[in-house]
């Protein structure tokens, strides 16, 4: 490995100086200081929201870019930047460079991590060589490397505190995710679905390294750290071997369920949330049976692991529908009550709110109307399919056998959303979803295992609806109403997570590379710029001396890009995304950079927030 600490590496040290076994504490304490963004996804709750208003629905049209950073890598830039005090940290695709960046000199690189890693690693990562981003906690920043090395680094020097390894590339195991620190752990989770692999979810010490317990998806109750008792399920106990009389024979070992989304924490309940991914195969005709737990939900008590309640959204999985997207944490009134809800709107096209501390599910709806695979979750508590999709039979794959096209299905594998998380804004109660308006033909066949190799199964292709052209939505949802406030449509899908502030705006990125500002009730376009690559990466927003800026990474790539990012042709590779993301060459190009917004410094804001130029 690589490591480089220049001249003015930053004194920090009192900032750093936090008693481990707090850590969470100290995050969620940090968290609610809007000039600094000290996790992936704002705070613990996943809103992805800033307080901050100096930018506004009146003066965003005066946005400029106040400097950039090129990263000097191409493929897919995920996640995105973190700012601590004078800090900002950044990760990119693989090999995984590590950034610190000065902002007291507009990026002036202080330290710079580069590690060292077999390229081996990289057809293993089914779709790019992604990262979600760095994590921080305890003065470390918490990286998970392509070849699932964890590593902790000194946040003032970039020197490496500890390292383990979470996985085995050569059974397909990757790293892509951020991790998440609650209290003196680091809880991360693998990628490698489409690679049979045996999804799991891991608590390490943030102190050693040491692990403290691991969680598997699928498999044995004490593998998968459950009660069959006191585990529940919608409310009922899930019962001896839930997992493994879901699976024919041995299939288990191979079935996927990896994590490798968005984990939320509710320190008052203690318990972590999180998804499953598909099972393996894409070939449902060889694993009969609901699979379980991929597809799901998992609520964890974060000190021991052990699961409190879990949900299975798309049991059978016949779609690729991963459960992974974010839950995003919130109090709402819901049918006259308060509830404490997670919102969670999954791939598989339905949106979820649920009772986060025993796992009720209250409400399940379309948040894209072309969604056709299923036309309803079943809601009668007295029914013996309760929670359960009402599954059309035309549009499920496998139906009719193996080596059939089934044709028309919406949403394609990629789901009406991916992980490109949403943002919640907690004043206005309303949420904003970067969508994928894709649908797809699935032909499922049959596929034998190997360890580290594709374990698929299926061909695909992809297109908007039928008689549309867009294909994405950047929409606003109201979780109490159950249904689109507004929606803004999109040329291609919208891969960018998103960012609401208390300035009555909302930004998110497009994969064509525009950085868009929002009005947050209309949905109209106030402030657009294009920035020299596709965005799939989080927007995010800090004030650094007394001046609020918006960053964005942008850098083509991840399962939409994956045809620009890796150079394929054929339009049913990448998953079957090649093909409907054709288009994409003419309007983008490979390259990673930073891109960071504020308003010019000859702004002055005026009492209405306005403001005025010199």
């Amino acid at each position: 490995m690589r490591n480089i600490c220049m001249m003015g590496c930053v004194s920090v040290a009192a900032m750093f100086a936090v008693n481990t076994a707090m850590a969470n504490e100290n995050l969620e304490q940090m968290s609610k200081n809007p000039k600094d963004w000290v996790m992936q996804s704002g705070n613990y709750a996943n809103w992805r929201y800033s307080s901050l208003k100096q930018i506004n629905t009146k003066n965003v049209k005066y946005l400029t870019p106040a400097w950039t950073f090129s990263t000097g890598v191409l493929r897919g830039h995920e996640g995105g930047p973190l700012v601590i005090g004078d800090v900002m940290y950044l990760v990119t695709p693989f090999p995984n460079i590590v950034y610190a960046l000065d902002l007291n000199q507009q990026g002036k690189i202080l330290w710079k991590y580069e590690p060292k890693q077999d390229p081996s690693v990289i057809p293993v990562m089914c779709c790019d060589t992604v990262n979600r981003g760095v994590q921080y906690a305890d003065g470390k920043i918490i990286l998970d490397q392509a070849d699932t090395t964890l590593v902790a680094l000194d946040a003032k020097t970039g020197k490496v505190d500890w390292s383990v390894k979470n996985g085995d590339p050569k059974k397909g195991e990757t790293g892509t995710m951020a991790p998440l620190v609650v209290k003196n752990m680091v809880i991360v989770g693998d990628s490698g679905g489409e690679f049979g692999v045996h999804g799991k979810i891991t608590a390490y010490s943030l102190d050693t390294g040491k692990r403290v317990w691991r969680a598997y998806s699928t498999g044995p109750d004490k593998e998968i750290l459950v009660d069959p008792q006191k585990t529940t399920d919608l409310g009922k106990p899930i019962g001896d071997d839930s997992s493994l009389k879901s699976w024919k024979g041995d299939q288990w070992k191979i079935g996927g369920g990896t994590v490798w989304g968005w984990i939320s924490y509710d320190p008052k309940l203690n318990l972590i949330y999180y998804g499953t991914s598909n099972p393996g195969t894409w070939n449902p005709n060889q694993r009969p049976g609901d699979n379980r737990w991929s597809t799901s939900i998992f609520a964890r008590d974060p000190d021991t692991g052990m699961a409190k309640w879990v949900y299975q959204m798309t049991p059978h999985d016949q779609w690729d529908y991963d459960g992974v997207n974010e839950m995003v944490l919130a109090d709402l009134n819901m049918d006259g009550k308060d509830r404490h809800v997670l919102m969670h709107p999954d791939r598989n096209g339905f949106l979820y709110v649920m009772d986060r501390d025993n796992g009720e599910l209250i409400s399940a709806k379309k948040y894209d109307p072309a969604v056709n695979w299923a036309t309803k979750i079943d809601m009668d508590k007295s029914s013996k399919n309760y929670g359960r999709p009402e599954v059309v039979a035309k549009y499920a794959p496998g139906s009719k056998g193996t080596d059939v096209n089934y044709t028309n299905i919406c949403p394609a594998a990629l789901g009406t959303k991916d992980e490109q998380p949403s943002s919640f804004d907690p004043q206005a109660k309303i949420l904003y979803i970067p969508t994928n308006h894709v649908c797809m033909d699935y032909e499922p066949f049959r596929v034998a295992y190997t360890a580290g190799q594709p374990y698929v199964g299926a061909t695909l292709s992809m297109y908007p609806p039928k008689g549309e052209t867009n294909m994405g939505n950047f929409i606003a949802w109201d979780p109490v109403k159950g249904k689109i406030v507004w929606k803004d449509p999109q040329l291609f899908s919208v891969w960018s997570g998103a960012l609401s502030t208390g300035g009555g705006l909302v930004f998110y990125g497009t994969l064509e590379g525009y950085l868009k500002a929002v009005d947050a009730k209309t949905g109209k376009t106030l402030y657009k710029f294009k920035t020299p690559s596709g965005i799939i990466g989080n927007v995010m927003a800090y004030e650094h001396n007394g001046r609020e800026s918006v960053a964005v990474l942008s850098g083509v790539g991840g399962w939409a890009g994956i045809g620009l990012a890796a150079g394929l042709t054929k339009p049913t590779e990448g998953l079957g995304a090649v093909g409907g993301y054709a288009a994409l060459s003419n309007y983008t190009a490979l390259g990673g950079q930073l891109t960071v917004f504020a308003l010019p410094a000859g702004y002055k804001a005026g009492e209405t927030g306005s403001g005025h130029m010199k």
